[in-house]
């Protein structure tokens, strides 16, 4: 018998690019359905092997706390960004800080920098290779203490406390 983890080995994955694949072809004729099947299913059989192992989640109601976290900073920062564009009399201090990371899983890195970038007004610009600094760009950083202080208790903590426990 063959085990579904051996021909489907991300079943979740597979059903996005059936529906992406659907999408883009705009039509669900019997054609387009098997022909996007046949590559839901090959497309994950030959590149699987290339991809991290998938962390465990070991606390799902910190992670459903820090995605609700992060959507509420996002439109938050929206409106702070929009305002300091809006106002061109008030002279911005955009300015680069190195953040130490707790971090050392490569999974919960990406999401930290990941997290940090869709966060108006700062974006992740480089890890450096020993993978220990994080290189973030601030577009109003009056206080780089607080701002690492607040990205590592807003953030960085929920991650370790959700994946790194």
């Amino acid at each position: 018998m063959i085990r579904s983890r051996a021909w489907l080995p991300t079943p979740v994955f597979s059903i996005l690019l059936l529906v992406v694949w659907l999408l883009l072809a705009r039509s669900v004729s019997p054609g387009h359905i098997v022909l996007g099947g046949f590559l839901a299913i090959v497309i994950p059989l030959l590149t699987h092997r290339f991809w991290d192992s998938r962390p465990r989640i070991k606390k799902p109601l910190v992670l459903l706390r820090f995605v609700l976290r992060v959507l509420g900073d996002i439109i938050t920062a929206n409106f702070e960004v929009a305002y300091l564009i809006a106002n061109p009399w008030r002279k911005l201090n955009p300015h680069f800080v190195e953040y130490p990371l707790m971090l050392e899983e490569r999974f919960t890195i990406t999401l930290l920098a990941s997290t940090i970038s869709l966060t108006p007004g700062t974006v992740s610009a480089n890890l450096r290779m020993d993978g220990k600094t994080l290189l973030i760009h601030a577009l109003n950083a009056d206080d780089e203490e607080a701002l690492i202080h607040q990205i590592r208790e807003r953030y960085e903590r929920p991650l370790k406390e959700i994946y790194e426990c």
